[in-house]
């Protein structure tokens, strides 16, 4: 077998972006784009209708109001021009020119009041927008099945999705922008057409050129942010190993900082020459677009030039017409910029979109029935497999726990003691056979209910920056104060508590508040106390002492007897002389059940269970180093 070499060091730390075909089926074209438009604007508009309906039926009115403005402005001009320069005493021209001034100033004035007030709600609305967007996104989330997490590309369209939620708030300031240049486009464009029909197409492919341009380099952008998302990520992840508190000690004593550092350098420059080739690619199409411009430009003013000369236009008209060519070149320009900000604000957007069409896929649909506090909790035949597993986690295990009964949960590593456990739970679903609480299936159970009747040790516990109390509570106080206290004391929590500044509410986050921080045994502690504290039928832990002292892990399996009265507990654990608690304890091995019984009957019995009981408890006759 071939060894790694420096030339073949093995696998890197990547993440393939599952959203990279976004330009197969939205290719950002001018076609596309005249497709696309017009959707993302309505979708701006509604995420603001959701949030605030008044302020949108205002945007839009000030939006038409404002090209209103501009019209009358421009053909207030032409007078104003006509006026100046006819025949008389200078005094009698200004007299005459006076109403259209007026006319002009007075459209000036109201339309920078009208754009103040564009700007004004367009930047309230933008970050509720923003956070409505993300609110969609949280929901389609925590209402997905737990499965969603296991399933190939999830949580990398999650993350995508965190960059769309975000760029939600530019929705509305890019479409505002982009309605903003289409109304003065159609109140300029008219006032250039009522001049010579034939300026406004001069004019349009003029413009052109650098629109094309525009929307190539925006596409050439956005390919390579995409393209570049799963080495930002890495980036991320090795930030945080390098910074953060809980790695912080392996980092120095393995002497890992030049290697991780080197690691983010070297990612980093591949970012640097993609992001360089970008900008190159697009700054070539940019002069190519502006030289493309100016020559169509000069055909422009020449054609107004030979209007003038020719006599098809006054002079007064020609005057006009620079100031609505001016107008109107602007508006195609910002047409075309803001319309390709708009598209790709809309692409991030699709990621957004997509996550929550995803998660939406996951959504928890199950039944309705609302059940008790469960008498018996039953595996009939379950399998499990995991998304892109080659094999499953659980083959036809059948098992029961019932109320006042502790059962035990033991087995080798990737023996599928965590996935049963969650199973019984109802946080998955079996993909093969049954769970059955008081002989219904957890299928046609209203989830959120079955979930109030579980109380969950998990291995990797949270760390909830809250209160002692909340960290106990989870939000969910019942019988007070005393309550709590009593679930402490079971955990063997209420030292812990007692030692905090402020007892139960003291803040446990020292980083984020300026709280204070428990020792890992101390937080499993809280966690347990948690689970005590939830009025639950079933209670499940695994490997709840993982991190306690002997001391306390005694404390916690004295009590547990007194716990199983009213519930039904399911115990996963390592530590073999935990389970002789148990009144029954299930052997599984790779994923199926191969020994039953009482903690006597297994260590009295030839098998894996006597095996690794044995082995616990063999540590060898040899005394300290240099000691016979």
């Amino acid at each position: 077998m071939p060894s790694a070499t420096a030339q073949n060091p093995g696998e890197e730390l990547r993440y393939n972006s599952h959203s990279l075909n976004l330009f197969t089926t939205n290719p950002m074209t001018a076609r596309s784009m005249s497709r696309r438009l017009p959707q993302l604007v309505r979708r701006a508009l509604s995420l603001a209708w959701r949030v605030d309906r008044r302020a949108v039926v205002l945007l839009l009115a000030c939006q038409v109001a404002s090209a209103a403005f501009e019209a009358f402005g421009l053909l207030a001009t032409t007078r104003t021009i006509t006026a100046l320069i006819a025949s008389g005493h200078i005094q009698n021209r200004l007299r005459e020119a006076l109403p259209s001034l007026l006319i002009l100033a007075a459209a000036a004035g109201t339309r920078a009041l009208l754009a103040i007030a564009v700007g004004n709600i367009s930047s309230r609305l933008a970050p509720r927008i923003s956070r409505e967007a993300e609110m969609q996104m949280l929901d389609a989330a925590v209402h997905a099945e737990l499965a969603a997490y296991d399933h190939p590309g999830f949580n990398d369209k999650r993350e995508a999705a965190d960059r769309g939620a975000e760029v939600a708030r530019d929705l509305l300031t890019d479409a505002q922008d982009l309605m903003s240049c289409v109304a003065s486009l159609v109140a300029a464009a008219g006032v250039v057409t009522l001049l010579h029909p034939v300026l406004l197409p001069l004019l349009m492919l003029a413009t052109l050129p650098q629109g094309i341009a525009g929307i190539k380099a925006a596409r050439i952008q956005y390919q390579t942010s995409r393209a570049l998302s799963g080495e930002r990520r890495v980036l991320n992840h090795l930030r945080w190993y390098v910074t953060d508190k809980r790695p912080a000690d392996q980092l120095r004593a393995g002497t890992m900082a030049d290697f991780l550092l080197e690691r983010y350098r070297t990612i980093g420059t591949r970012i640097d020459l993609a992001t360089d080739q970008a900008v190159n690619r697009g700054a070539r199409y940019a002069l190519a677009g502006s030289a493309a411009g100016g020559a169509a430009s000069a055909l422009v003013w020449a054609a107004l030039a030979m209007l003038l000369a020719t006599g098809r236009v006054s002079i007064a008209s020609a005057g006009t017409a620079v100031f609505a060519l001016r107008s109107v070149g602007s508006a195609l320009r910002g047409m075309v910029a803001y319309g390709t900000r708009l598209f790709r604000t809309g692409l991030y957007l699709d990621d957004w979109a997509e996550f929550i069409e995803e998660a939406g896929g996951h959504r928890v649909r199950r039944g309705t029935v609302r059940p008790a506090a469960p008498n018996a909790v039953e595996a009939e035949a379950v399998g499990y497999r995991y998304p892109g597993a080659d094999r499953p986690a659980l083959e036809k295990v059948s098992l029961t726990v019932r109320r006042g009964e502790v059962l035990a949960l033991v087995g080798e590593n990737g023996s599928g003691k965590s996935t049963l456990s969650k199973l019984l739970a109802g946080l998955y679903l079996p993909t093969d056979g049954s769970v059955c609480w008081d002989g219904v299936d957890t299928r046609e159970l209203d989830p959120y209910e079955l979930w109030r009747q579980t109380a969950v040790v998990p291995q990797d516990y949270a760390h909830w920056p809250m209160t002692a109390r909340e960290n106990i509570t989870l939000g969910q106080p019942h019988g007070g104060d005393r309550a709590v206290w009593r679930a402490a004391r079971l955990a063997g929590a209420d030292e812990v508590v007692s030692s905090l500044r402020s007892g139960l509410d003291t803040l446990l986050a020292r980083e984020w508040f300026g709280g204070v921080d428990l020792s890992g045994g101390q937080w499993q502690r809280i966690a347990i106390a948690r689970a005590f504290h939830r009025p639950a039928g079933l209670l499940v832990m695994d490997e709840p002492t993982s991190a306690l002292d002997a001391r306390a892990e005694h404390r916690i399996f004295t009590g547990l007897r007194a716990m199983a009265r009213d519930r039904a507990v399911v115990l996963v654990t390592h530590r073999l002389a935990n389970v002789a608690v148990a009144d029954r304890i299930v052997v599984l091995d790779q994923g199926r059940v191969i020994q039953q019984g009482t903690f006597p009957e297994l260590v009295a019995t030839p098998g894996l269970f006597r095996e690794l009981w044995e082995l616990q408890n063999d540590r060898g006759t040899a005394g300290p180093a240099g000691l016979p």
